[in-house]
């Protein structure tokens, strides 16, 4: 125990034990004890006693008594555990300048070039399989290297407490297979907002790594797609900042059940304390409605007539208390519907 803090050599350490057994002790009777010369034992007590371990009574030959330890090594215990604490700091202040100087030395180390739909695919494949707490994603129409469809991480992910949160193109909802690809997400946790349009494409994990193709659009078909895997830096933070901005901007895309079913449904509390129920079909309707969809689109997505997503409207606007669609939608943020 002694010898790890090195407050105490070993052999002051056995010393100190077969006092304690004795209770006092001269020089004489600790070498009796301990086998060795009485020199030697008078030298291992006087350091006890110079340590605060040992008092000695006055004598012919002085007879030294056991004190307790933790009043003489505590302070001296917490001394160390400071010095500990300070130098524990000092490195993890060191080490973070080291990083920093490592990145300015090696940007190769924080981005990396990607080549290629295959391997762009993979990449976002690891990332997702690699992910412990949150996926971020912009989805532009036109997927460069995995649609929706194809994305079998994220469900995997979502069943393991990962937390998905996508901003989806308006254009991309009405791709043949997508919404439905996004309707199953959404059952599965995936958050998911919608905007008219996106900066760029990207992915995020954890805060720690991200995939940003490099070509824009009008240049696709130009040879292999190409992407930046950006890892933790001041340019992830940028790009962490923009999704978190888009997201603020964004409207939300809920529903219970399949596009046009009528499982499910949210119960939402008036002003007047009158409950109202949208089932899940209204919801969906409201969320793409908001999202500033034209009724020919909703209509399509819902598999319905323009006059019924009119009429379904109507009803809203109805439930809401509101004449005109404009205060639909204030209406609908106002009361949580989305």
């Amino acid at each position: 125990m002694f010898d790890d803090t090195g407050l105490l050599g070993a052999a002051e350490e056995r010393a100190y034990r077969l006092l304690l057994r004795l209770s006092a002790a001269s020089p004489a009777d600790l070498a009796g004890l301990a086998a060795l010369p009485v020199t030697e034992a008078a030298g291992l007590l006087e350091a006890l006693r110079s340590k605060g371990l040992a008092v000695a009574r006055p004598g012919p030959e002085p007879v030294f008594e056991p004190l307790p330890p933790d009043v003489a090594l505590g302070n001296t215990l917490l001394r160390r555990q400071e010095s500990l604490e300070t130098a524990r700091q000092a490195v993890a202040a060191l080490t973070e300048e080291y990083r920093a100087s490592d990145r300015r030395r090696n940007a190769d180390h924080l981005v990396e070039v990607v080549v290629g739909a295959a391997a762009l695919r993979e990449q976002l494949r690891d990332l997702q399989n690699s992910a412990r707490e949150e996926i971020l994603w912009f989805c532009r129409a036109n997927p460069l290297a995995m649609s929706g469809p194809e994305n079998s991480e994220e469900s995997t992910a979502l069943t393991r407490g990962v937390r998905y949160r996508a901003i989806y193109e308006r254009a991309l909802l009405e791709m043949p297979g997508e919404l439905d690809s996004i309707a199953e997400s959404v059952r599965g946790g995936e958050e998911a907002r919608t905007l008219p349009a996106l900066p760029v494409r990207l992915a995020i994990a954890d805060r720690s790594t991200a995939i940003c193709p490099l070509v824009p659009d009008d240049h696709q078909g130009i040879g292999e797609p190409t992407a930046a895997l950006i890892r933790r830096s001041e340019l992830l933070d940028a790009l962490f900042a923009l999704f978190e901005s888009h997201w603020d901007r964004a409207s939300p895309i809920r529903w219970d059940s399949e596009p046009g079913g009528t499982g499910g449904e949210l119960t939402v509390a008036t002003e007047s304390g009158v409950d109202e129920v949208l089932d899940g079909s209204e919801r969906f309707l409201l969320s793409l409605f908001v999202a500033g969809f034209p009724d020919k689109s909703i209509a399509s997505q819902l598999g319905v007539s323009r006059r019924t997503v009119q009429r379904r409207l109507e009803r809203l606007m109805l439930l809401a208390g509101v004449d005109t669609r404009t205060g639909l939608a204030f209406q609908a943020a106002r009361r949580g519907w989305l």
